[in-house]
């Protein structure tokens, strides 16, 4: 017979915990791994891709980093006023997060070491700076709030060692690396060694979310596929190196051998996005039922060829007033590769096209006489800055600016547009990049014969501005 006593006190136990940790009447076996997600009583997963000069804030009303351990869930973090973004070390020792000390304080960036809880500040300042995530050789990348809105950062000097932890002073080596005039937040760091970050299609003009791809450097940036027009956000990489991401009330991955993404038959339900996968396989997703409630952290077992996979998710973890995401498992991962730089202390780029005629919208009929550059100026407005003959085959080589908001346009004969990007894309400075032809898309492939530009000139046309700058100031009375 049991005693009272122990009984009241088992009973105690559960009163706490089930208002406290809400695990709903389908609750499953927590995974052996401990987990961290981060709970807050409200969650905007697009906020931060929303057009400057509205809220950008994801957790209007705070967050905290939650450790599930052993089927329990306790704070991560102590003496933080709020904490989210949790991204673990390729070793699983040591954690990165965003946080505010204070509930005034912007988001700033902070490192834990889990076997202590210690804690340092890693990036600091006036603007929020969110989404960290660790790079390669003592590196990691995030989002700093600027006037344009989210922009991409790395900071840290690049260590010798792959593993290296990230120099305390990595503050005073930032990089941007992206320039839109619009929001860019990562998402994860691929096995590749490129960034997955999050922006709105067409790239910095339009509103509808999607996924791109950047260098650690900030170069060769391009979308992760050419079939847009569905909202889709949220990328993790799995091991075996596809992308799952959400629509919001389904799922879908990138697979190698497609173009164009793949849908997933998964439980109906409202996807938050960023899923983590276990060592068994499962999946630890954060859903709920529909709009309006609550996320809770779900497993669910994919189907595979030789396993048919779980009907339904199952609750881990459920909290009544509070939505639970962003969930990541604590064990040591696969390093991504290091991505060696080429770029240059220049101010400019060379860009090369093999064919314009070329485009996944289908291959212009009418041959263009030229190709328009565009840029932006200072107070966010498109400026021509020059033009460029495109040659018989449909080849162009031009001299571009660096590290500012780039655009393309191609032109008859008579100067109207055939067709023209509506979205913005940036070259970083020294940086040479060959594309196939006018947003091809990955299953295109070049020609193996020499472009005519280059059997013309190996130099590109300058459309830096620069030339016309000084024809301007030599035109203009009193120019120097």
């Amino acid at each position: 017979m049991r005693s009272p006593a122990r009984f009241l006190a088992i009973a105690g136990w559960v009163a706490l915990l089930v208002p406290i940790c809400g695990f709903a009447p389908d609750s499953a076996q927590a995974p052996s791994t401990d987990m961290i997600v981060t709970a807050a009583p409200v969650y905007q997963p697009l906020a931060a891709l929303r057009p400057s000069g509205q809220s950008q804030e994801r957790f209007p009303k705070g967050a905290q980093l939650l450790l599930l351990h052993a089927g329990k869930a306790g704070p991560l973090v102590t003496g933080f006023a709020a904490s989210a973004d949790a991204n673990i070390s390729f070793d699983g020792k040591r954690v990165l997060f965003s946080g505010k000390q204070t509930a005034g304080d912007p988001w700033q960036i902070w490192e834990m070491t889990l076997a202590d809880r210690s804690v340092r500040k890693l990036i600091s300042g006036p603007s929020d700076a969110i989404r960290p995530f660790y790079l390669p050789a003592g590196r990691l990348v995030y989002a700093l709030h600027t006037p344009r809105g989210f922009q991409l950062e790395a900071a840290g000097v690049t260590a010798e060692q792959a593993l290296a932890p990230i120099d305390a002073n990595a503050g005073a080596t930032v990089v941007p690396l992206s320039y839109i005039p619009a929001s860019a937040v990562p998402s994860d760091v691929l096995q590749d060694g490129r960034i997955l970050f999050e922006a709105t299609f067409p790239l910095g003009s339009g509103s509808t979310p999607e996924m791109f791809l950047v260098y650690s450097d900030g170069s060769g940036v391009e979308s992760y596929r050419c079939d847009h027009g569905v909202a889709r956000w949220g990328g993790k990489q799995l091991t075996s190196g596809d992308v799952v991401f959400t629509h919001g009330s389904s799922l879908a991955r990138f697979t190698s051998p497609l173009a164009h993404e793949a849908r997933i038959k998964a439980p109906v339900g409202d996807y938050s996005g960023a899923i983590a996968e276990t060592a068994s396989g499962d999946w630890l997703v954060s859903a709920r039922q529909a709009a309006g409630g609550h996320y809770a952290l779900k497993l669910w077992k994919p189907s595979t060829p030789s396993t048919p996979g779980a009907a339904a998710l199952q609750t881990l973890l459920a909290e009544t007033g509070r939505d639970l995401v962003e969930p990541v498992v604590v064990a040591p991962r696969t390093r991504p590769n290091r991505h060696p730089s080429s770029i240059h202390d220049w101010n400019y780029g060379n860009l090369m096209a093999l064919d314009v005629r070329q485009s996944r919208e289908g291959d212009l009929k009418k041959m263009p006489a030229s190709v328009r550059l565009e840029t932006l100026s200072a107070q966010g407005r498109a400026v021509i800055a020059g033009t460029a003959k495109v040659e018989a085959d449909g080849s162009f080589f031009v001299k571009t600016p660096a590290d500012q908001p780039l655009r393309f346009s191609l032109l008859d004969e008579k100067g109207a547009v055939l067709r023209q990007e509506h979205g913005w894309f940036w070259v970083r400075s020294g940086e040479q990049r060959i594309c196939v032809g006018c947003h091809t898309g990955p299953e295109r492939g070049s020609e193996n014969h020499v472009p005519a530009i280059l059997l013309r000139t190996t130099t590109p046309v300058d459309l830096t501005g620069a030339k016309n700058t000084t024809a301007a100031k030599q035109r203009t009375p009193g120019g120097n």
